[in-house]
């Protein structure tokens, strides 16, 4: 078994820790759709999951839908998906899709692949289609790694995922962009202003807006709120802190601020949320 479930009693949304089969190196296992199929049942896959290792998958064939972060995504032949620690995932049905999943822990690779592959970076794609001489080097690789996992007891012992050139999947973003997503990272608590996040990067507004729309596609002021909304739905699936909790723990003055902010962007109120995500109210409307 890959992996187990730590179960909670309140229902929150488990963690997965990482567990590689016996004889295997410790911190990685390589299996196909078809293994991943017979080994854990489409009732667990479906369910919502925090793993605390990487999931790396080449689709092949077929079509599949997966859910990251409570947002959809539907991979194709030669898509790539890569679920990070600590994102929620819920697997879609996977009876008319064949691939290779590649399970690792971070401290499976070496540091400069770490660095190359911007593995830490929170904001780093979901789902990617490279272009096609990368593509054809990564499914050289990957079929190399598939074949050498095969082998089990005839592994060597240094072999790793660098391998896999994983940094063709995340092409570099420009600094200016890069600068605003990282001090994001570290303020999102803090603040919610584009103006705030200019003044302290030394940019205008406008500069950060048109980075953010070349980079990421949307507005540096959605950026923001993506990433205040994004936490406040994880804390709300991972744990029972109540809505006025959350909404101290990111920085509202007031948990009805936090709520209608919450409420306008999600569509439902930070409770509804977290009811819809433990099955609890698949028929409830917003609010």
């Amino acid at each position: 078994m890959m992996a187990k479930n730590r179960q909670s009693s309140s229902r929150e949304i488990p963690e997965v820790p990482f567990a590689a089969p016996a004889g295997t190196p410790a911190g990685v296992e390589v299996m196909s759709l078809a293994d991943l199929r017979g080994r854990v049942p489409e009732r667990i896959l479906a369910q919502p999951q925090r793993p605390d290792f990487h999931h790396l998958l080449a689709l092949t064939s077929g079509d599949l839908r997966h859910t990251v972060d409570f947002a959809g995504h539907v991979l194709r032949p030669g898509s790539w998906l890569w679920v990070r620690p600590g994102q929620v995932q819920q697997w879609g049905a996977l009876t008319q899709a064949e691939g290779t999943l590649i399970l690792f822990r971070q401290e499976f690779l070496d540091a400069a692949t770490a660095t190359a592959a911007r593995i830490d970076d929170p904001h780093a794609p979901v789902v990617s289609t490279p272009v096609a001489e990368d593509a054809e080097a990564l499914d050289l690789a990957v079929e190399h790694l598939s074949r050498e996992f095969r082998a089990l007891g005839h592994l060597p012992l240094d072999v790793h995922l660098a391998t896999v050139p994983v940094g063709s999947l995340a092409p570099e973003p420009d600094e200016t962009y890069l600068r605003f997503r990282d001090a994001v990272e570290r303020h999102f608590t803090r603040t919610r202003r584009v103006e705030d996040y200019a003044h302290m990067l030394g940019y205008s507004a406008r500069t950060l807006a048109r980075a953010t729309l070349t980079a990421a596609g949307l507005s540096a002021k959605e950026f923001v709120d993506r990433r205040v909304v994004l936490e406040a739905k994880r804390l709300l699936a991972h744990s029972d802190r109540t809505a006025a909790q959350v909404s101290d723990q990111l920085g509202f003055a007031h948990p009805s601020q936090f709520s209608k902010y919450f409420l306008h962007r999600v569509g439902r109120s930070p409770i509804g949320f977290r009811d819809v995500v433990r099955g609890r109210a698949e028929d409830d409307g917003p609010g």
